[in-house]
């Protein structure tokens, strides 16, 4: 499965689109309120088929004939999309792990809705028809393959994309010999590398703060619904925007140049949850999930194994020249000397060295899974 992302043009039939889009986030709150007093008459969950069948019958009535402007099909993309949320929220609950249930979203804040077999049509050149109307966007490269489904989304600024999930057959490739490399990632350094490789950590975010603090200011002092707010906001969502493309950037350079560069990557399973209680806007700044997501993508496309280590194994505690594992290591002390061999180890490198040694003795073994 591939998508392909384009950007529509801005006309004034996105008007059309805008309105689908909020007329989705009113049948999204409509289906949490639903679920919310289902569950405080019976006190039991909601069932995905009987609550698509029950809206199929509010569309009938005149107070809600204006939802038939969705499609069918987009209402029940909605309606799983809640359905699978309840279920990670249960199964999070289950398992000990602090979560929230799928909450009310601001209708203007709602961003898209997906169409599957019908509703939608690619017309020759950059021409696409969405519920009968024809618009164009910016086509970048030729799109291949069957399409699936197509997501039409609008970001903060109210641009209007269109997502394109195609099925497609690809030469399969062969996993490749060469170099391996474990990678630890870090707050100072982006990550390090067993061999020596160093990415210091760009902190997008951290350089445009003083930017985003000076327009989040300009934002708060202007009077509610005015023009100068609607202006304001834009301004702060371009900014924001900026900073997301410019990690997005680097995470897909550095992915490319890894991915050629060695056969094996191995890195550790991060608890990003963990990480941001701990350290919050840093973790987010720094983007290590996108990163390890596209390093994945990357990998696959040139041949290369990623390998993900358990993330409890200890390997900045463990001397990577002898074994001897440390009680205790506290996070501050960034070297430390072994005190049984008395090599003097710096902590991300000789947790790198570690995390290659696990990863690639252990390789399709229990514990390692190939991402």
């Amino acid at each position: 499965m591939k998508t392909y992302g384009f950007k529509l043009y801005q006309t004034k039939k996105n008007k059309r689109l805008h309105r689908t889009i909020d007329i989705a986030g009113i049948i999204y709150n409509h289906s949490i309120a639903l679920h919310k007093r289902f569950y405080k008459l019976y006190s039991k969950s909601l069932g995905l088929y009987r609550l698509q069948k029950h809206i199929t019958k509010l569309k009938r009535r005149p107070k809600y004939s204006f939802w038939n402007i969705v499609g069918s099909q987009a209402i029940q993309d909605i309606t799983e999309r809640i359905d699978r949320a309840y279920k990670l929220f249960f199964r999070n609950r289950k398992s000990g792990i602090r979560a929230a249930p799928p909450a009310y979203q601001k209708v203007r804040k709602y961003k898209s809705f997906t169409l599957k077999q019908a509703g939608y049509r690619l017309l020759d050149g950059n021409k696409v028809q969405i519920q009968g109307k024809v618009y164009k966007y910016f086509k970048s490269r030729d799109i291949e393959g069957k399409i699936k489904t197509i997501t039409v989304k609008r970001d903060a600024l109210g641009d209007i994309y269109i997502y394109l999930v195609c099925e497609v057959k690809e030469n399969r490739v062969l996993p490749r010999t060469g170099k391996g490399v474990g990678v630890d990632f870090g707050l100072k350094t982006f990550l390090k590398g067993s061999d020596g490789l160093v990415e210091e950590a760009p902190m997008f975010f951290r350089q445009a703060a003083k930017t985003v603090k000076r327009l989040s200011r300009a934002l708060s002092h202007k009077k509610k619904s005015s023009n100068n707010r609607k202006r304001a906001r834009l301004d702060l969502a371009r900014a924001h925007r900026k900073i997301a493309n410019r990690r997005k950037d680097f995470h897909f350079k550095l992915a490319a140049k890894m991915a050629g560069a060695y056969a094996v990557i191995c890195v550790e399973d991060l608890n990003l949850k963990a990480m941001q209680c701990l350290w919050g806007r840093k973790i987010s700044d720094l983007g290590h999930g996108q990163f390890i997501g596209i390093l994945a993508h990357q990998s696959a496309k040139a041949g290369s194994m990623l390998v993900k280590i358990p993330r409890f194994e200890p390997t900045s505690k463990t001397c990577s020249a002898c074994g001897h594992v440390l009680d205790e290591l506290p996070l501050k002390v960034r070297t430390w000397e072994c005190p049984a061999c008395g090599i003097v180890n710096d902590r991300d490198m000789n947790a790198a060295k570690n995390i290659l040694r696990v990863g690639t003795s252990t390789l399709g073994g229990e514990g390692v899974r190939p991402a």
